[in-house]
């Protein structure tokens, strides 16, 4: 099998390089052919100015002294000899009756031409107009009239030997200038060629480091031209790519973290009522001992509900899944509510509960969102105050209606305290005094309900002093 070659490449820098210099010839080309005809014309235009002038001058002489013409046509001839001119004069028939030094002859003029001179007009002749038979020369032909009759002209002439030279010249400059100028441009076009080929180089280098995972790549940019404000836009491309690397990576580790936790906190319920089970399966527990046996595994089975339950809400609750309802709330009653649920847990630790809050307090909230925090909040206090005192107030600011919950017991280091809000967070700390079965998510819940009040909630704290929870409802 025969195989496919490749298509040869063309680079960049030659593509750039070639079409500078294309332009620049050309441009110079049709500048130089322009000019060099603007000069010719030039010179032409003078001369034939020139000599139309002097015809003009010769005619008038004439005309105002006719008995000696002779004599004039003998000056006006040493005269323009001196300037390489020659003249000529012919009657109305073309025939020559007065030549001056090297005078031409009027027997090329073409039929057209005659009519136009017959009828008054003026012709200028140059030297590429081959009907008088020469080159390198001007003519001019200037009709002459007595008393409105045609009876001859002036044909006069002009080598334009020394105008050839200038012209030739100013080709030659104008042929050196287009070279130095082309060599000057092949530097520069190179220089300018080499440096857009090396940014796009270093653009195509960092890309590739890209593609193969390095996103810490940057190069350098600017605002000068496009490629300054591509390698710009490259670099906050490259900026977005890795923070969202991080983000992904934060939020793989954050699942790796979740599913460690659950499976740890799930892991304690399930040993417990696998043990059970199999106890009561193969007699190993007495008569005795069954109801307790039976009692345990509700227990831990409610606290899996729970941990489902409360992993349901928190996704719930991120995702923007909840509604609320919101109504002006009694907030005595509400404290009054908490106080009752949690009265036993309270008591197993020895603990006061003690409602401070005026009975026309309200709160406009979410009724069941409301208890949800305060249990929550409530039970954290109990769960880590050993003889001591749980305070619920209540009050109103303004627009603004405060509930704080403050306890004595153990406190959070300073450090810590930004961390009670993640997720499982209190697992770590809680397993060996948790004889409630918390799994660190109640405070995760409680900050984002808050939030989804449009509230705010801050916690103070000092080690074996307490913690006190701020919560502001608008």
């Amino acid at each position: 099998m025969m195989s496919q070659s490749k298509p040869m490449k063309f680079k960049y820098i030659y593509q750039q390089f070639f079409s500078h210099i294309s332009i620049i010839i050309v441009a110079f080309l049709v500048l130089s052919l322009l000019f060099a005809y603007y000069v010719e014309n030039l010179v032409y235009e003078n001369k034939s100015e020139e000599l139309i002038s002097y015809g003009k001058a010769i005619l008038t002489d004439i005309e105002e002294t006719p008995q000696v013409t002779e004599s004039i046509i003998n000056q006006y001839s040493s005269v323009l000899a001196a300037r390489k001119m020659s003249f000529s004069m012919f009657d109305q028939y073309g025939k020559l009756y007065s030549v001056g030094s090297r005078g031409p002859a009027i027997t090329g003029l073409s039929d057209k031409y005659w009519k136009k001179i017959s009828s008054g007009k003026t012709i200028v002749v140059n030297s590429d107009f081959k009907s008088f038979g020469q080159e390198g020369v001007t003519f001019v032909v200037l009709p002459y009239f007595d008393k409105g009759n045609f009876v001859g002209g002036i044909i006069l002439t002009s080598p334009i030997s020394g105008s050839s030279v200038m012209i030739h010249r100013v080709n030659q400059y104008i042929l050196y200038t287009t070279l130095i100028a082309l060599a000057v441009s092949f530097l520069l076009s190179w220089f300018l060629s080499r440096i857009h080929v090396n940014r796009i180089k270093r653009l195509r280098e960092a890309t590739s480091l890209v593609s193969a995972g390095n996103y810490q790549v940057h190069v350098h940019s600017s605002n000068f031209d496009e490629i300054g404000e591509l390698a710009n836009d490259f670099n906050n491309m490259v900026d977005k790519i890795n923070t969202s690397m991080e983000e992904i990576e934060r939020l793989e580790n954050r699942r790796r973290q979740f599913l460690s936790d659950v499976s740890h906190e799930m892991r304690t319920p399930l040993t417990t009522i696998s043990g059970v089970i199999e106890g009561l399966k193969n007699n190993m527990i007495s008569e005795s001992d069954k109801d307790r046996g039976i009692n345990l595994v509700s227990q831990e089975a409610k606290r899996l509900i729970r941990l489902v339950n409360e992993n349901l809400d928190y996704d719930k609750i991120r995702s923007n899944q909840i509604q609320l309802y919101r109504e002006d709330i009694q907030l005595f009653e509400v404290l009054e509510i908490i106080k009752e649920q949690l009265m036993l847990q309270a008591i197993e630790n020895n603990n006061r509960i003690i409602i401070d809050v005026a009975p026309d307090v309200m709160v406009n909230a979410d009724y069941d969102r409301l208890i949800q925090i305060l249990i929550n909040i409530t039970k954290n206090s109990i769960q880590f105050t050993k003889d001591g005192t749980i305070w619920m107030r209540g009050r109103t600011e303004k627009t603004s209606t405060i509930i704080e919950v403050e306890d004595t017991g153990i406190g959070i280091d300073a450090k810590e305290i930004e961390n009670i809000w993640r997720r499982f967070y209190k697992a770590d700390i809680s397993r060996l005094s948790n004889p409630y079965g918390e799994f660190g998510l109640g405070l995760s819940i409680v900050k984002q309900l808050v939030l989804l009040h449009n509230g705010n909630i801050e916690v103070f704290s000092e080690e074996g002093k307490g913690t006190k929870f701020i919560i502001c409802f608008q």
